[in-house]
């Protein structure tokens, strides 16, 4: 999708407003070159005060980027995109945003075997789908890459709408 315009992304500065090696990793994976940079905003808003479980997590990754922006462009090298992500996990039919996770059936050994295994310590929801965890997934409805950490389509879909007009200018 980012082929017509990766010569020009290839010149930008992306900052993630994350720690998070998996959504480097995503972002790595299709050509794009990114730095790490945490945000430093404290993750303190009171859901109750959303309509929605989505306009909460989207106004947290908003901070997110809004804190990072602040601290980089005090300095010389300026972003010229910095992105943003949060994930949010409910359950009972609550809210998953726009992916919904099936697991298989699973017995209480095979449960407590991966919590041996330590992998779900670190992610939220409490498992990897693309490590081990994704082994008690039986099917994801949606956006595989949301449940990762981070909407790959929908990414990639705002940088081309951002970065085409460039495209037509240098030709």
């Amino acid at each position: 999708m980012l082929q017509p315009i990766m010569h020009i992304i290839k010149q930008k500065n992306i900052v993630l407003a994350s720690a998070s090696p998996r959504r480097k990793e995503l972002m790595e994976n299709i050509g794009l070159k990114v730095t790490l940079c945490p945000s430093n905003f404290e993750e303190n808003l009171d859901p109750k005060k959303f309509n929605s479980f989505s306009e909460f997590v989207e106004e947290t990754a908003l901070q997110k980027v809004l804190e990072v922006e602040h601290r980089l462009n005090i300095g010389e090298n300026k972003p010229d995109v910095i992105i943003g992500a949060d994930t949010m996990v409910t359950l009972d039919g609550v809210m998953f945003e726009k992916t919904d996770v099936t697991f298989g059936k699973l017995d209480d050994e095979q449960i407590h075997g991966y919590i041996d295994s330590g992998e779900p310590m670190d992610k939220a929801g409490g498992y990897g789908i693309q490590g081990v965890g994704g082994t008690f997934v039986e099917r994801v409805d949606g956006d595989y890459f949301t449940v990762v950490g981070l909407p790959l389509y929908r990414l990639c879909s705002v940088l081309y709408d951002i970065f085409k007009h460039e495209k037509l200018k240098s030709t």
